[in-house]
C-alpha cells in the first residue's frame, strides 16, 4: 500500500503541467529533436540532428522520449515525461532500500527529502539526460554493493552489469569512469579488502558489455567505427577543455549542490559535524554501514571528478544527489530518534538559505513589474530587450516567496523548540510546494522572458516548406519548433561547416529565413542578401532577398 501511495504522490509532484513551458535550448531540445527526428525518419537505430549522424549522444533515453511521443504526440509534454515516471521510480527505489538499511520510517524520510530538494525535485519534470543516466549509475553501485550481503550474489552482478550497461547507453563512457573510480576508493579506503571477487568483476563487465552492444554492436557493424572514435573524441574534449561558458572555478560545483541542494545539503553538513554519532541501523548493522560508505566515496568521486572537468555545467553533479540525500536522510532520521540535536548554526544556516530563496522567489514579480525603471541600468543590449516582453507580474505574486520564508522561519522556530518532527515535516513539505509553485507558475514567465519570441518565430514555419537557421549563436529550437522535414536538397547536407554560407549566398531551391540575437543584429542588417523582416524581445529576423 506504501508503495501505490508513494507512486501517486511522486505522479501528482512530477507529471502535472509539464508542457506548461516551452523546452530549453539547449539539451532539453536537443534531446527531444532527436526523438522527433526518429519518428519522422523510422530510422530508431542511430541517433540524428538535422537528419544528420548526432554521435555525442547514445540513443536510450531518445528511445524513451520517442516512445512518449508515439504515446502522447510530438509535444514538450511528451519530452519531459520520461523523466517523470524515473522520478517516480527514483522515490519508489528509495523507499524500498531505506526500509531494507533501517526501516520504512526511513525509506518514507530519504523519498521526502530528495523530493523536497530544490534541484533533485526540479530535474524531474526536466527533458534532459541526466535523471535517468544518474539512477543506471546509482543501482548499478546498488547491486554492487548487494554483492557482499545477498545470497545470490552472482545474481546481483549480473544485475549491477545490466544496469551499467545501461547508463552507458543513456549517456556514454562516463558510467564506467565514475562506477569505476569509485570502486577503486572503496577499495582503498577499506585498507584494500573487499567482497566483489574477481568472478563478480568478470560478470559486472560481462553484462555490461553485452547490455552495450545490443546497440554500440550494431552501430559498429552497420557504421563502422568512426561513430565510436567521434564520440570518445567528444568526451575528451569535454574532459579537457572548457567549453565557451562553461568554464567555471573549481568550487563551482560544491556551491550548486549547497544552494541547489537545499534544504538537504544543510543537513548534510549537520551529519559531517557528528559522523562519530552511534550507528541507527536497527538491522544488519554491517551491511547499512557499508553501504553508508559506498554512498560517501560516490559523492566525493563526483563532487572531485567534476570540480577537475574543466567543462562545468549544473547538472554535471547532480549524480551527487543521490548519495547526499540519503545521508541527510539518515541525520534527519537520527534528530527524529533523539540521538544529537541540532546546533544551533545549523538551524541558522537553514534560516538564512531558506530566506534568501524567498526573497529571491519574492523580488522576481518586482522585476516584472518594474522593468521599464530597470531596463536603462542594464548594460546587456540583449537582456534588455528581453525584458520589454509583454510578460505580466502582479504585486500578489510576491506572496509565494512571503509564504516560504514564514514556512521556513516556523520550520526553525519549532526546530530551536525541540520539536524536531513538525519542523522538519514543515521545512521539506514547504519546500516541495514552493518548487511545485516555481516551477508551475514562474518557469513559464521566465521562459517567457528569455526565449519565447524566438521559439514563437519558430513555429510560424510548422507545415512550410523553408529552411530556418540561427545567425551567430547555436540553438537546436529551429529544427524542433518549426517541425523541420528531411531536405530533399544534397547540397544542403554536403558540407555542414559551409551551410550557413550556401543558405546566405548558394542556389537554394526554397526560401530561407534567419534569427540572431539583437547584439549580433548590425553586420547582417548590412549583408546584401538579406531583408529584416521584423523585431521581438531581443531578436531580430531576416529572409533571403
Amino acid at each position: 500500500m506504501k508503495y501505490l501511495l508513494i507512486a501517486i504522490v511522486a505522479a501528482l509532484l512530477f507529471i502535472p503541467f509539464l508542457g506548461d513551458s516551452h523546452l530549453f535550448d539547449w539539451d532539453e531540445i536537443n534531446f527531444a529533436e532527436a526523438a522527433r527526428e526518429m519518428i519522422v525518419t523510422g530510422n530508431y537505430s542511430q541517433v540524428q540532428i538535422d537528419f544528420s549522424p548526432f554521435w555525442e549522444k547514445p540513443p536510450l533515453f531518445i528511445w524513451f522520449q520517442a516512445l512518449s511521443m508515439k504515446l502522447f504526440g510530438i509535444n514538450d509534454f511528451a519530452a519531459r515525461f520520461p523523466n517523470a515516471v524515473i522520478g517516480i521510480a527514483t522515490l519508489l527505489t528509495f523507499f524500498h532500500i531505506g526500509k531494507k538499511q533501517v526501516d520504512e520510517k526511513f525509506g518514507l524520510w530519504w523519498a521526502l527529502v530528495y523530493a523536497g530538494s530544490w534541484l533533485p525535485h526540479f530535474y524531474f519534470k526536466s527533458g534532459i539526460i541526466d535523471p535517468a543516466f544518474n539512477y543506471f549509475i546509482f543501482l548499478g553501485l546498488y547491486f554492487a554493493y548487494r554483492i557482499g550481503y545477498a545470497e545470490k550474489a552472482f545474481r546481483m552482478a549480473i544485475f549491477s552489469g545490466i544496469f551499467l550497461g545501461l547508463a552507458v547507453l543513456t549517456k556514454g563512457p562516463a558510467a564506467i569512469l565514475i562506477s569505476g573510480l569509485t570502486l577503486v576508493v572503496y577499495w582503498v579506503y577499506n585498507k584494500f579488502r573487499i567482497y566483489i571477487r574477481i568472478p563478480h568483476l568478470l560478470l559486472i563487465a560481462t553484462s555490461a558489455i553485452v547490455t552495450t552492444l545490443l546497440w554500440f554492436g550494431y552501430e559498429i557493424a552497420s557504421h563502422g567505427w568512426w561513430f565510436v572514435e567521434e564520440f570518445v573524441k567528444y568526451q575528451w574534449r569535454l574532459f579537457s577543455t572548457p567549453d565557451a561558458g562553461h568554464d567555471q572555478p573549481f568550487f563551482y560545483h560544491p556551491m550548486v549542490l549547497l544552494i541547489g541542494c537545499f534544504p538537504a545539503s544543510l543537513f548534510l553538513f549537520s551529519y559531517i559535524t557528528t559522523a562519530r554519532a552511534k550507528s541507527i541501523y536497527l538491522s544488519q548493522p554491517t551491511e547499512g554501514k557499508d553501504f553508508r560508505v559506498w554512498m560517501w566515496v560516490l559523492f566525493w568521486v563526483v563532487l572531485i571528478l567534476f570540480s577537475i572537468v574543466k567543462t562545468k555545467i549544473v547538472h554535471y553533479s547532480s549524480l551527487c544527489y543521490f548519495p547526499l540525500s540519503y545521508l541527510a536522510a539518515l541525520q534527519v532520521y537520527r534528530l527524529l530518534e533523539g540521538r544529537f540535536t541540532l546546533k544551533g548554526w545549523n538551524i541558522s544556516l537553514i534560516l538564512v538559505i531558506g530566506i534568501i530563496l524567498g526573497l529571491a522567489i519574492g523580488v522576481l514579480p518586482l522585476v516584472g513589474i518594474y522593468k521599464n525603471e530597470l531596463i536603462p541600468h542594464i548594460g546587456d543590449r540583449f537582456a534588455r530587450a528581453n525584458l520589454q516582453a509583454d510578460i505580466h507580474f502582479s504585486f500578489g505574486e510576491m506572496a509565494f516567496g512571503l509564504i516560504y520564508m514564514v514556512l521556513v522561519i516556523v520550520s526553525c522556530v519549532l526546530l530551536f523548540r525541540k520539536k524536531v518532527q513538525r519542523g522538519l515535516l514543515c521545512l521539506f513539505a514547504s519546500s516541495v510546494l514552493m518548487i511545485w509553485i516555481t516551477v508551475v507558475h514562474f518557469v513559464p514567465k521566465v521562459e517567457g522572458f528569455s526565449q519565447r519570441a524566438a521559439i514563437e518565430y519558430y513555429e510560424s514555419f510548422i507545415g512550410k516548406d523553408v529552411y530556418v537557421k540561427p545567425l551567430s549563436y547555436h540553438s537546436y529550437a529551429h529544427l524542433y519548433y518549426s517541425r523541420k522535414q528531411p531536405t530533399q536538397n544534397k547540397a544542403y547536407y554536403t558540407d555542414k561547416a559551409s551551410r550557413e554560407k550556401w543558405l546566405l549566398e548558394g542556389d537554394i531551391d526554397k526560401p530561407a529565413y534567419f534569427i540572431c540575437r539583437i547584439t549580433d543584429a548590425e553586420p547582417w542588417r548590412q549583408h546584401p542578401n538579406l531583408q529584416e523582416i521584423g523585431e521581438k524581445n531581443g531578436f531580430v529576423f531576416f529572409k533571403r532577398k
